[in-house]
């Protein structure tokens, strides 16, 4: 009782009190159990039922599992390094400079990081393969054979070319929020060019900087849709996650489980390092004159586009070779001269209900998700105290756990009663809502963040109930934010892969898991047709996010 009086001392069963423990009833149930049942696991040995550190030393003592989290390192890093040398440059040139194409330029860049990162491995397969187009025509025309795709070089490319325009998205923000005085008074000083993007622009956007790094190490670190298609001799820590618990499932799971605590702890270190370095240097910039785009000096315009026009090609090309071959006539596995639709008819033949379950599953997990960030966002910012912070709090904890982690806890807690919950839709919803909630959420927080509370204050005055004010006059108002990461959240939801394809049956597989599951069995036209489906959905969800939240970043 007085825990519920601390949320609200004039009434103890108010609206807001009966939503806030209602949310954190779910989450405990769905999201700490979980959890807490994969950290039991860990320490349990499944022969004997009790106790032990024999999974946690099995895996620090043999080279072979240890050697995964090395891998991951190496590439995750590299990956990262080279991510943000692509997106910093690339976000300043298109801010301060007038490029000619930015708008379409920009939806490229954004379409490369929306869709599903295992697509790009697959269409560099179908490009840099073994049997691979530009393979094929460097052999047959100049006698080379080219570097192989496959290991860890592939996956290197994949990853970088898929995760620098989130480096891209973030810088484009914080230059947004940058006076364009400080520029005039830079060069004023003489300092202009290469040595004012250095001692200006990156001070500047430093927090930036840590939060678009984290972000993408995340990414690439959780990531294991690529390294499973290309990465055949080189082993990642999520795909050894994935290997092992479908493995491990009739039998001992004990092992998996301790990989996964060992996942969560390494994402939340990295986590809170970041927020250290982010806090550190933390600073409000508020500008009064956003940078205003210059004609570029002609002595590096030609540098500059290359660099820019070269960068979105490559990173593209692969996508629109996939439509390509979509279109493309097969003799069983493989393609042949022609063009016909028979892909596309397969595809909605064969597996018409991974498409109406990727309408389904994400449509019904975002209806619940709105409504539960859009309750987490009013009460985090109108009625902050410690449990609605803690709430908060741990909306944003899914966001930095692996998916194929948080996949093994649901599908190891929910397969017991009283849930049984494995193979259905439910575990499938319950999965994506927990996974994409945070995108909403933090859109909504931001919007409300900027209207006045006197607004819902003179509602009350007038009568009007806290209820009513809130779902007539609030909700309205925060509307283009709810929106806004709403669709955001559906096109990451439409192209998950990592927590499906742990949960997923014939009945509930989506469209992001038919095309990884035809990949792997070599039916490339059949994985081209969907794939290109995904590719429209995706292009159709970024411009109305585009029209709705008017051209603002992505991020969160």
């Amino acid at each position: 009782m007085q825990l519920l009086r601390k949320l609200n001392n004039k009434k103890i069963f108010g609206f807001w009190n009966i939503s806030i423990l209602v949310i954190l009833l779910l989450y405990v149930t769905f999201f700490l159990f979980p959890i807490g049942n994969l950290l039991k696991d860990s320490f349990v040995d499944s022969s004997t039922n009790t106790f032990t550190w024999s999974n946690f030393a099995k895996f620090f003592g043999q080279k072979y599992y240890f050697g995964t989290i090395t891998n991951s390192f190496k590439v995750t890093v590299l990956a990262t390094i080279l991510s943000m040398i692509i997106g910093v440059p690339l976000a300043y040139f298109m801010s301060v400079y007038e490029i000619k194409g930015k708008k379409i330029l920009n939806i490229f860049i954004i379409l490369s990081s929306m869709s599903a990162p295992f697509i790009g491995a697959y269409s560099w397969i179908l490009l840099l393969g073994r049997s691979g187009l530009i393979t094929k025509f460097v052999l047959n025309v100049f006698g080379i054979v080219m570097p192989d795709i496959y290991g860890f070089n592939g996956i290197l490319l994949v990853l970088t070319l898929q995760l620098y325009p989130l480096v891209y998205l973030y810088v484009q923000g914080a230059l947004a929020n940058v006076d364009n005085s400080l520029f005039e008074a830079s060069e004023s000083m003489g300092i202009t060019g290469v040595e004012r993007f250095f001692k200006v622009v990156i001070p500047l956007i430093k927090p930036t900087l840590y939060a678009s790094a984290l972000l993408v190490f995340m990414r690439a670190f959780a990531d294991f849709g690529t390294p499973m298609l290309i990465g055949e001799g080189y082993r990642t820590f999520p795909r050894l996650i994935f290997d092992e618990f479908v493995s491990e499932v009739g039998g001992d799971a004990g092992f998996a489980s301790a990989i996964s605590v060992i996942a969560i702890l390494l994402t939340l270190v990295l986590f809170l390092v970041q927020r250290y370095l982010s806090n550190k240097s933390e600073f409000e910039m508020s500008a009064l004159h956003s940078i205003v785009p210059k004609q570029m000096p002609k002595k590096i315009s030609p540098f500059v586009y290359l660099f820019i026009y070269l960068t979105v090609i490559i990173s593209y090309m692969p996508q629109l070779y996939v439509v390509y071959t979509s279109f493309l006539k097969t003799s069983g596995l493989m393609f042949v001269d022609g063009y016909s639709l028979a892909s596309y008819t397969e595809a909605f033949t064969r597996l018409g209900s991974s498409i109406q379950n990727t309408f389904l599953i994400p449509g019904v997990s975002l209806v619940i998700i709105v409504v539960l960030a859009v309750l987490i966002a009013y009460v985090a910012v109108r009625r902050r105290n410690m449990v609605t912070a803690a709430l908060d709090a741990m909306t944003m904890v899914p966001y930095i756990i692996p998916g194929t982690v948080l996949g093994i806890a649901l599908s190891t807690a929910l397969s017991k009663q009283p849930f049984t919950l494995t193979g259905t839709f439910t575990i499938m919803v319950i999965a994506l809502v927990i996974r994409r909630l945070p995108y909403t959420t933090r859109s909504s927080v931001a919007i409300l963040q900027q209207i006045s509370p006197s607004v819902e204050e003179a509602a009350i005055s007038l009568g009007s109930s806290h209820a009513k004010t809130f779902f007539r006059i609030t909700v309205p108002m925060m509307a283009p934010g709810i929106i806004s990461g709403a669709i955001l959240s559906w096109i990451t939801m439409i192209s998950e892969l990592a927590t499906a394809i742990i949960l997923y049956t014939t009945r509930t597989q989506t469209l992001t898991i038919s095309v990884y599951t035809q990949v792997i069995r070599g039916n490339y036209g059949i994985a081209a047709a969907l794939s290109v489906i995904l590719t429209i959905l995706t292009v159709i969800s970024l411009l109305v996010f585009m029209k709705i939240s008017k051209g603002k970043n992505m991020s969160i």
